[in-house]
């Protein structure tokens, strides 16, 4: 019973963390470009990949996430195609902040599930239940609505944060390939740690 709650515990603070440090960027990213001299995108995704970088090492370090070699030229391939997707993805949400409002930045990333659901189709075959699709035209809806009355609405921001939210929808379907096939071998740590290249900190389930 004690582990249980200590695991529950420990979980809880996690996502409590996960939460407050990417609304914690997601705003320092929207002052930085917004309301200070600095305009430079693709120097501050740069920031985020050599931080999650040297934070991941670190964290390989002291064998929280071990790292383990490649086994195939595959695998590197398929790192390099992660990372430059992430990579892309980071990019351009930096640039779409320069241009639109938060609070309309994270209404369009809303819209991922809808993209991924296609990509998934798309890339791996993978289908979902008619009820699932159902669902996902209210979220698309929801954003047609949001940007046809948003005050702040730039046609740049916007174009840049739609394709980043698609990013991040073909991000999740190649990682779940990388992740559970090629990297069976490599150990879900390693692939952890090369998720933080791009800039993202998050779980790989």
């Amino acid at each position: 019973m004690g582990a249980e709650k200590h695991k529950f515990t420990t979980t809880v603070l996690v996502v409590l963390a996960w939460y407050s440090c990417n609304i914690g960027v997601l705003l320092l990213n929207k002052y930085l470009l917004s309301s200070t001299p600095f305009k430079a995108p693709v120097f501050l995704t740069l920031c985020h990949m050599m931080a999650c970088a040297t934070l991941g090492y670190l964290l390989s370090m002291g064998q929280f996430t071990p790292i383990k070699p490649l086994k195939s030229k595959k695998q590197l391939w398929n790192i390099c195609l992660l990372a430059t997707i992430f990579c892309i993805t980071i990019v351009l949400g930096n640039l779409s902040l320069k241009y639109i409002p938060v609070s309309f930045n994270q209404a369009v990333g809303a819209t991922t599930p809808f993209f991924t659901a296609i990509f998934a189709v798309m890339f791996q075959g993978a289908r979902e239940s008619g009820l699932t699709y159902l669902t996902l035209v209210p979220i698309a809806g929801g954003v047609v609505i949001a940007s046809g009355g948003e005050p702040l609405f730039n046609l740049i921001g916007f174009s840049a944060c739609l394709l980043a939210t698609s990013g991040r929808a073909l991000k999740s379907v190649v990682q779940v390939s990388n992740c559970t096939v090629d990297w069976a071998a490599a150990g879900a740590g390693r692939c952890w740690l090369w998720r933080g290249t791009d800039g993202e900190l998050s779980t790989v389930h």
